[in-house]
């Protein structure tokens, strides 16, 4: 397994990079942010997005999509998180694309992946619950109702919730909190009957939502794959986001990375740059190292998710851990190295630190994916 990219995926960068830091540097989120932009993300860059074919990378050809695979969403992932451009892109044209292409049915894919891959259709996968990612733990209720089912129950911290057109439910069909079988994927409206929304801007001036189903029905044609043995396709799911957002920790630390050694040129104690200082050469070289080992952990999960889905969950709970790890050492050493402007709110090193933050909850802390790796080896 050769841990580098082709000349098709060094051009595909080339462009999400060129397009990214150009139309969206970290200025525009904090345009985003102090202007409390209602939608979270521009519109108009999105649709720029779909041109360019990005929106589309996980959808199939057949379906207006490129077709690739989980190494050219990671590489948009990594560039999207150099800027901490705020984007659907995770939740629409990452989980949710990826949902329906595994698990939807004919009609199902040929409704919504052609307007997923044109930019015209925004999803988002309500999985959580509580305060930590805990998918088994599902416990939004789906009961029979003549031909469907109808939903009662809270989702927390679904990314992008509230800008979404379709929403991917997790739910409890049959058993308890903690089995695993008997859960059910749906597709939902959200502007259904009983469904109520409410948007919360994260830590990291992004945006998820707290969506509460009070008795919300949904019919048979709904039912995203088979009901009760939801579990497998949303493990796939899940592991396909966790790729990504590895990716886009890794893009966050290494500039960071970037922009404190450029720092540690300029700044000057006692007459010469800080960079010089031995200690800290020491600390910036160790970060370097950790950031390079990280790449190669988090390219060779989405390797392997492309190869072969099923055997991929090791690797992607090593690269998703190691990048947690990775992104919230390089984001305290850039503060530190900054020294106490890096605690302000001018400086935009601390907005480094807070998608830091949100990136290691998400999907599974470092924690974790840790005790993934120990059930998996049998501890």
């Amino acid at each position: 397994m050769a841990l580098v990219l082709t000349e098709e995926q060094s051009m595909l960068r080339d462009s999400a990079r060129g397009l990214i830091s150009d139309k969206a540097p970290v200025s525009h989120l904090r345009g985003l942010r102090d202007g409390k932009d209602a939608t979270g993300f521009s519109r108009e860059l999105w649709k720029t997005f779909a041109e360019m074919g990005f929106s589309g990378l996980l959808v199939p050809e057949q379906f207006g999509g490129s077709g690739l695979g989980c190494v050219e969403a990671g590489i948009v992932m990594e560039e999207i998180g150099r800027t901490l451009m705020p984007s659907p892109f995770l939740a629409t044209s990452v989980l949710a694309a990826s949902a329906l292409s595994r698990g939807g049915s004919e009609a199902q894919k040929a409704q919504h992946l052609p307007k997923i891959s044109d930019g015209s259709l925004l999803a988002a996968l309500a999985i959580d619950e509580g305060a930590k990612h805990r998918p088994l733990q599902t416990a939004l209720q789906a009961t029979r109702s003549g031909n469907g089912f109808k939903l009662s129950g809270d989702k927390a911290f679904v990314v992008d919730g509230h800008t979404a057109d379709l929403l991917i439910v997790a739910a409890r069909s049959a058993g308890s909190a903690g089995d695993k079988n008997g859960l059910t994927l749906f597709l939902v409206d959200p502007k259904a009957k009983g469904l109520a929304l409410e948007r919360t801007a994260m830590v990291d001036s992004h945006n998820s939502a707290r969506i509460v189903f009070d008795n919300v029905e949904v019919n048979a044609d709904s039912v995203l794959g088979e009901v009760d043995q939801g579990l497998a396709l949303l493990d796939g799911v899940l592991n396909i986001g966790r790729g990504a957002i590895a990716s886009e920790m890794v893009g966050l630390s290494e500039e960071v990375f970037g922009r404190t050694v450029t720092y540690l040129k300029e700044r000057k104690q006692f007459g010469k740059p800080i960079g010089e200082f031995q200690a800290l050469q020491h600390r910036a070289a160790e970060l370097y190292i950790d950031i390079e080992i990280t790449r190669a952990a988090v390219l060779k999960a989405l390797l392997a998710l492309d190869a072969n889905i099923d055997k991929a969950a090791a690797a992607v709970a090593v690269a998703k851990a190691r990048a947690g790890t990775t992104a919230t050492q390089a984001v305290q050493e850039g503060v530190q190295m900054h020294g106490g402007m890096g605690m302000t709110d001018q400086f935009d090193i601390g907005f480094f630190m807070k998608r830091a933050r949100v990136c290691q909850e998400l999907f599974g802390d470092s924690n974790f994916h840790a005790d993934q790796l120990a059930q998996g080896k049998g501890y």
